[in-house]
């Protein structure tokens, strides 16, 4: 019996041990104690109970501390909390340092919380990077179109990095940039000629105000000849303008088609009405008879008259027929 109550003695010991070591990073402060980082183990058994992992802020803690910073745990705890992150943090803080960069833990963590990178920031701003423009496309004024691909070296400003504006904006007004400079050429052999002038005009303007970027220079890594636009805008004219001419033509063209017909049917009902009035005559000839207003040999004189005319009629044809043969 008292063996059995010792052995789940034993048992239970083990557990309690496994438990608190699991929950107490033993090991972690071990290290920090010998990396010269002084945290007490109720702060890392508060820092679980905040439901942080303690390697995450004291791991950043120690590497601070052997590269000479002077950091505090809460204020690493507190960017940690807020969403930040801290071993990025640290290490821009330490990058800085060694290139003698003035950027204190306050300024690295907003800069942080803005969503930057700021250890890309710190290397950027040491080693400054090529922006690469994409192919610009610009027309000068005798109507040629020229492309144009731009690199903008450019240097992370520490100092506008929260609120500043990206490599974006950098991008869209360099581009601008050169559709004005191009537009306000005479000629488009003018800008082959001296390219650099794009990169003189496009510096004054001061494209990096307002950004987080600082521009060291532009340099103009190609040049093509485009298409001939305002020829082609001549012909898209011409175009046009010939397709309102048709439009216009087979408009008339439709009037004088109607018109015709018109007067086709006006022709056609004056026939109508000599025809209807021919019908007529016999019926008027007989009611002249009937009546007495005309005699027999008034008929027959008006007979002959007609056949001597039908008669002379067909003489004349006969006539023309022969000339023409």
């Amino acid at each position: 019996m008292e063996l059995f109550f010792a052995g789940g003695l034993a048992l239970l010991i083990i557990i309690v041990l496994i438990l608190f070591f699991t929950f107490v990073p033993v090991g972690l402060w071990i290290t920090a104690f010998f990396s010269g980082v002084r945290v007490r183990i109720s702060t890392l058994i508060g820092m679980r109970l905040r439901r942080v992992v303690p390697s995450r802020i004291v791991n950043p803690m120690i590497k601070a501390t052997k590269a000479g910073l002077s950091l505090n745990l809460d204020e690493l705890e507190a960017h940690y909390l807020a969403g930040g992150n801290v071993n990025t943090l640290v290490d821009a803080l330490i990058a800085a340092q060694r290139a003698n960069i003035p950027l204190v833990f306050e300024r690295a963590a907003a800069i942080d919380l803005a969503g930057r990178n700021v250890l890309e920031a710190v290397q950027v701003s040491v080693n400054p990077k090529v922006i690469e423009t994409p192919n610009i496309s610009a027309v000068a004024k005798n109507g040629i179109e020229v492309i144009v691909k731009a690199r903008v070296t450019v240097r992370a400003n520490i100092d506008r990095l929260v609120g500043g504006s990206g490599e974006e904006t950098i991008i869209a007004r360099v581009g601008e940039g050169i559709v004005t400079t191009v537009g306000s050429s005479i000629a488009h052999s003018d800008v082959l000629e001296n390219p650099d002038s794009i990169s003189r005009t496009v510096l004054d303007k001061g494209l990096d105000s307002g950004t987080a970027f600082e521009i060291l220079s532009i340099d103009i890594a190609d040049v093509d000849v485009g298409r001939n636009i305002g020829a082609k805008l001549q012909m898209d004219q011409a175009d046009a303008d010939k397709k309102i001419a048709q439009a216009k033509a087979e408009e008339r063209r439709a009037m004088a088609v109607a018109k015709e017909q018109e007067m086709l049917a006006e022709v056609q009902a004056m026939k109508a009405k000599v025809v209807e009035a021919e019908a007529e005559v016999p019926l008027a000839i007989a009611s002249a008879l009937k009546e007495g207003h005309m005699g027999v040999m008034d008929y027959y004189n008006m007979r002959n008259i007609l056949a001597d005319t039908d008669m002379r009629n067909s003489i004349s044809k006969i006539s023309d027929e022969d000339n023409n043969k």
